[in-house]
Formats: structure tokens, C-alpha cells, sequence
């Protein structure tokens, strides 16, 4: 296991109902094949060996005999292997007859699963011939060369890695209380489910449903391996389903009805399972009393590793799919937040700062919802821009477009004679852009919104994003601090695409022009044809790699290393590896540095699942020593 990942296959072989010669053959390719490829752990369909489809042939000893037989030459033709395997095969326990999965690795049993959940309605009537897990006692059983202790208890693997993982088949899931939640409560990261789910209409959407929710619920990965062409059609259909999912996500899933065998192989990455089960006190709490045998797998070589899996390099950006709902969803939350606030505190104004920017372009929008929501006019709105030393043109034009397009109540006051004042008294050389220099403009711009609130019985409301909240790119006590913090669950990536959204649901122009404006602070002088000099991006880097770089950090806690790594896979073609590292180097220097200007943020709403509100989800010293990109 590298960086957390467990490399998974969920195989539909080749097969004939019966012939188990045949099938044995057909899943021992695929196990080698597999194994080529690094897989860890490969999983097939329900009773694969023999076919699902055998009914009342279940009752010859030949065929059980023979069963037995081939299972005996898997376990000898994959002794060198070191891939961990799940078989299904009918097997006897003394007078019972068990649906059972058979886990297998070097050449041995590490343990058999049997099926406890046994439908017996509509086209199923498993009882018929086989028994419960529920009917088993604990027996041990002599088995294809092996001895296996088997019982009713929740038996759970570990692999050499540590990475523990369960069994359940089919039905299973199905059931009102699955087993695997029981399995994934005693420890299982990785839960595989050996099926042979027929196909009827409508069934399909259920089971990915089915399975994402569980896999959700449990905090687990959740491979699904179930029947496909080969099986018998006599009454029934099944289009042959692999499916891979890691906490209700589905990372790879095979095609259906396909009519040649297949090996869908991804990557669960159990390091994230384990950091989101750390931190969900309702999943430790249900934990309390769980037990499960845990049989330990073989140690294994070292392998190479390489990732498999399509890493997201926007992944606060939501799906194309529901694009347009989760956006307007972000805005209503937005205005439902700020109109709390409003009632509370019997405001009917707002005051904001508008500079032609992404950042309160978007705050001018969600408050004009807001004011919507709550029957205000906008007017009521007091929109402020401030041109200073560093004001484009552009900027100032579209701040002043922008205002009068939302009704808003346009005010300008102009910051330089002010600031410039404020140089001389503190004895700053205005030819010095320093630190001092950009931060004085900032702080004046605050102190003019702050007193505008207070003259007209208004809030402020801050436009800075989470984004620079992480970066710590605000000037402390100046646009770092106002009465609510409007953006301050929402990354800048984020911020770009919810203009977007209302670029496109209203055709502006305007809007439009605003996205195509570099970010910039703006706070010094432009440059000698007009056009903004100081690009925030040259200067802290590029904000789809800093989204990328504080979603991994602070959602799932991964090391440098490993985000380091996912970038580069994320990124790909866009950035190089030196690049990538660069600019992590300077978000870790950044954000621990920073985090003092994070601990007395104004109040904001919580948009997704990653917040850095000190009274929320983000709670850290000022002082703490940062990590260090080291490579593994």
C-alpha cells in the first residue's frame, strides 16, 4: 500500500453453468492478469466456480466434487501470487450446504464467508438448496487441502499492509441490516460483495443507489462483483455488474451486458476512510461493542506503485450534470444566511465594498438575493467603490456598471488624498510600495465601510473568499474583517464559477468581462498602458492549485507527499511536477503562517464540506510549526 491507496479488481470472467473446469480456467487468467497489474485483492461473482445458475444440479455430489477438485488447482496455480482472491463456490458444512466465498492467497484458505441472507421470493429460492450462515455452527472443516475453522461470527482479513477488509454476498446487502455494517463497525475498511443480481427494469438504478449509500454510510470501500453473459437465460437475464466504490462515490464500474469477460480495476484509498472515520464521532460511537475474528493474509513483495485512478483538479467545482441546481443551492444559502443576520439584528441596509473584482462581484449578487428573499429593495443596498492608487480603468468601470445593473446604491470616494494624508502623518515614503504602502489602502477602505455601516444603521459585508482566507492573502483589520463574511466558505475556483452561473442565467456581458479580469488587488500603480500590474496569481500562484492544495489538506488531511503526488496526476499537462512543488512549498508556508488572521474571522456561512472558521470546522494555534514537503 503506497500514499494509502489499495489497488482493487472486480472481475466478470468468462463462464458455463456447470463446467467448472472451464470456469476455474477462466478466473485464473484473470487472476494472473491482475496480478500483473498490481492488483491487491480480486473479487469474482457469486458461486463463480460452479455458475449461479445450477439449481437443483446443486444437489450432485459430482458436481460439489468437483467444485472442490478445481478449487484445489487454483490454490496450487496461484501459490507464487501474491494477489489476495474472493471465489464463489458451493460448499458442504457437514449436512449443510453453504453459498460461501472462499478467500484465498499463496496457495491457501485464509478463510471462508458464508451467505446469510437467502432470498426466497419472486425468481429467487436459494433455500432450496442451501443453508444460512444463521443454521451454521462453528465446525472445522477440511477443504481443499486446508483446514478452516468456520462459524457464524463476522470474520474480517488483514492484509500484510494492515488494510482490513470484509465479505458479504448478495442478498446481504439487501437486507434490512446488512452484515457489512457489522464488518465495517469491527474494523473493515473495504467491504467485497460476491452477487448475482438479475436484470430487470428499474433494478439497476436501485442497486447503484443501494451501493453508493452503503459504502457512504459505512465509510468504506465497497467492490461489487456480480454474474454476467454465461450464466443461464432460461427465466432470467444478468448483464454482468463491477462496481467500485469509496464512500458513495463510484470510481469504476464495468460495462453492462457485454458479452466478453472483464477486469474493472481501481484504487480505494483507505488512508482517506480512515481520516473521515476519525473524525465522525456517530460512526467511533456505533462502533462500541463490534467484534469480528480478523484472520491475517500473507506478507506480500514490494510493488512499484502507480496511481489508477483520475484524480479531480477542481473539486470544489460541482458536476456538469447538476451544474446549475448547486449553484443556485449555494446562493440560496448564501442569501438564507445573510437574511438571518439582517432580521437579527434589524438591518434592512447592507454596506459593501465593490472594487470590479470576482470576490464582491459575487457578494453583490447574493446580497441582491437576499434582498430579494426578504422583500427589501435593493436599493437598500449601499454599494461603495474605492479607486486608490492601483485602479484600473476596467476594474472602475465595472464596479460602477456593476452597481447600477443590481440597483444598488452607488457611492464613490476616491482613497488617495486620504491615504496619502495617513503617509505623511506615519512618515511613509509613497514611492515605497512595500507592505505598508498596500495595506494602509486596504485598511482605509475598511474603515470607510465600517463607519458607512454605522451611519445608516447597516452590516458590512465582507467579499473575501476561503481561499485567501487560507492564504492569509487579506490585510488584517482591513478587508479581512467586517460584520459577515458572505464568501467565506466559498474558494475562489468556486467563486469563479458561481459568476459564471449568473453570467450565463442572465447573458451579461458584464459578468462576462468581470471573469476575464486578472485577480488583483490592485494596490499599486497600474501599469504604464493601464492594464493591472500586480497579479495576485504571480505572486501566491495559481488558485486551482491552491483550491486543490486546501481541499486535500484540510478535507482528508493528506501529507504534502501525497498531495504533491495527486496533483501531479490532477494536473497533468497544465503543470509540472517543479511547479506543483513550488507553489505547495509556499501554501504550507503560507497558511501556518497565516492562521492568526483565520482565529478572529468574522462570522460566514459554511457552503461545502471544507470550512476554516475558528468556531467550526477549523481549529489550530497561530504559532504552530509548519509541515515540510518530504518526498516518500
Amino acid at each position: 500500500m503506497k500514499y494509502g491507496f489499495v489497488t482493487i479488481a472486480s472481475a466478470i470472467p468468462e463462464m458455463r453453468v456447470v463446467n467448472v473446469e472451464f470456469n476455474a480456467s477462466k478466473m485464473l487468467e484473470q487472476i494472473r492478469e491482475a496480478d500483473d497489474k498490481g492488483v491487491e485483492i480480486i473479487v469474482f461473482p457469486e458461486l463463480s466456480l460452479t455458475g449461479y445458475t445450477c439449481q437443483d444440479l446443486f444437489y450432485q455430489q459430482t458436481l460439489i466434487d468437483a467444485t472442490e477438485a478445481a478449487m484445489v488447482s487454483i490454490l496450487e496455480k496461484t501459490r507464487s501470487l501474491d494477489i489476495i482472491s474472493i471465489i464463489g463456490a458451493p460448499v458442504h458444512v457437514g449436512d449443510l450446504l453453504m453459498n460461501c466465498a472462499l478467500v484465498i492467497q499463496h496457495g491457501r484458505i485464509l478463510g471462508i464467508v458464508s451467505k446469510t441472507y437467502l432470498p426466497n421470493y419472486g425468481e429467487f429460492y436459494e433455500k432450496r438448496w442451501f443453508a444460512s450462515t444463521q443454521d451454521l455452527n462453528p465446525k472445522t472443516l477440511r477443504y481443499a487441502g486446508n483446514t478452516i475453522d468456520i462459524s457464524a461470527d463476522h470474520m474480517l482479513f488483514r492484509t500484510a499492509a494492515g488494510v482490513t477488509f470484509g465479505v458479504e454476498i448478495c442478498e446481504d446487502v439487501w437486507a434490512p441490516v446488512p452484515p457489512s455494517n457489522h464488518l465495517a463497525l469491527a474494523g473493515a475498511e473495504i467491504i467485497f460483495n460476491l452477487s448475482a443480481t438479475d436484470e430487470v427494469v428499474g433494478k439497476h438504478a436501485y442497486l447503484l443507489a443501494l451501493l453508493a449509500q452503503q459504502s457512504a454510510r459505512m465509510i468504506t470501500g465497497y467492490v461489487y462483483s456480480s454474474s454476467g453473459f454465461g450464466e443461464s437465460s432460461s427465466d432470467l437475464v444478468y448483464a454482468g455488474n463491477a462496481l467500485i466504490y469509496e464512500n458513495g462515490t463510484l470510481l469504476a464500474e464495468s460495462k453492462r451486458f457485454s458479452l466478453t469477460p472483464q477486469l474493472v480495476i481501481s484504487q480505494v484509498d483507505v488512508e482517506k476512510l480512515r481520516l473521515e472515520r476519525r473524525k465522525n464521532t456517530t460512526f467511533i460511537n456505533a462502533q462500541r461493542g463490534e467484534k469480528a475474528i480478523i484472520v491475517d493474509a500473507d506478507k506480500t513483495g514490494e510493488r512499484e506503485f502507480t496511481l489508477l485512478r483520475d484524480i479531480n483538479p477542481l473539486p470544489f467545482i460541482p458536476n456538469k450534470d447538476n451544474m446549475a441546481d448547486t449553484c443556485e443551492e449555494i446562493f440560496n444559502i448564501q442569501s438564507h444566511a445573510l437574511a438571518r443576520r439582517l432580521v437579527h439584528t434589524s438591518c434592512k441596509k447592507v454596506v459593501i465594498g465593490i472594487s470590479g473584482g470576482l470576490d464582491s462581484t459575487l457578494a453583490l449578487i447574493a446580497c441582491a438575493h437576499t434582498f430579494d428573499v426578504l422583500g427589501y429593495p435593493h436599493s437598500d443596498i449601499i454599494a461603495v467603490t474605492m479607486p486608490g492608487f492601483g485602479t484600473t480603468g476596467r476594474t472602475y468601470n465595472n464596479a460602477i456598471e456593476l452597481i447600477k445593473c443590481y440597483g444598488a446604491t452607488l457611492m464613490e470616494i476616491n482613497i488617495a488624498a486620504s491615504v496619502e494624508q495617513h503617509f505623511k502623518d506615519i512618515g511613509q515614503d509613497p514611492d515605497n510600495h512595500d507592505a505598508t504602502y498596500e495595506n494602509a489602502q486596504a485598511r482605509e477602505r475598511t474603515q470607510i465601510l465600517m463607519d458607512l455601516a454605522n451611519k445608516h444603521s447597516a452590516i458590512v459585508v465582507g467579499t473575501g473568499d476561503l481561499s485567501e482566507l487560507a492564504l492569509g492573502w487579506a490585510t488584517y483589520n482591513g478587508d479581512h474583517m467586517s460584520m459577515y463574511g458572505l464568501n467565506a466558505g466559498i474558494p475562489k475556483t468556486l467563486v469563479k464559477c458561481l459568476v459564471a452561473h449568473e453570467a450565463e442565467k442572465t447573458d451579461s456581458k458584464l459578468l462576462r468581462d468581470i471573469l476575464d479580469t486578472p485577480i488583483s488587488p490592485e494596490l499599486t500603480p497600474a501599469a504604464n498602458d493601464g492594464s493591472i500590474e500586480q497579479k495576485t496569481e504571480d505572486i501566491v500562484g495559481p488558485y486551482d492549485l491552491h483550491d486543490f492544495f486546501i481541499y486535500n489538506f484540510l478535507r482528508f488531511g493528506f501529507t504534502p507527499a501525497k498531495i504533491k503526488m495527486l496533483a501531479i496526476s490532477a494536473f497533468s499537462g497544465k503543470y509540472d511536477a517543479s511547479t506543483i512543488d513550488k507553489w505547495l512549498r509556499v501554501f504550507l508556508r503560507r497558511f501556518f503562517s497565516q492562521q492568526f488572521k483565520r482565529s478572529c474571522l468574522p462570522d460566514g456561512p459554511k457552503v461545502g464540506s471544507v470550512s476554516l472558521s475558528p468556531r467550526g470546522d477549523w481549529r489550530m494555534p497561530s504559532d504552530a510549526t509548519r509541515f515540510d514537503l518530504e518526498e516518500d
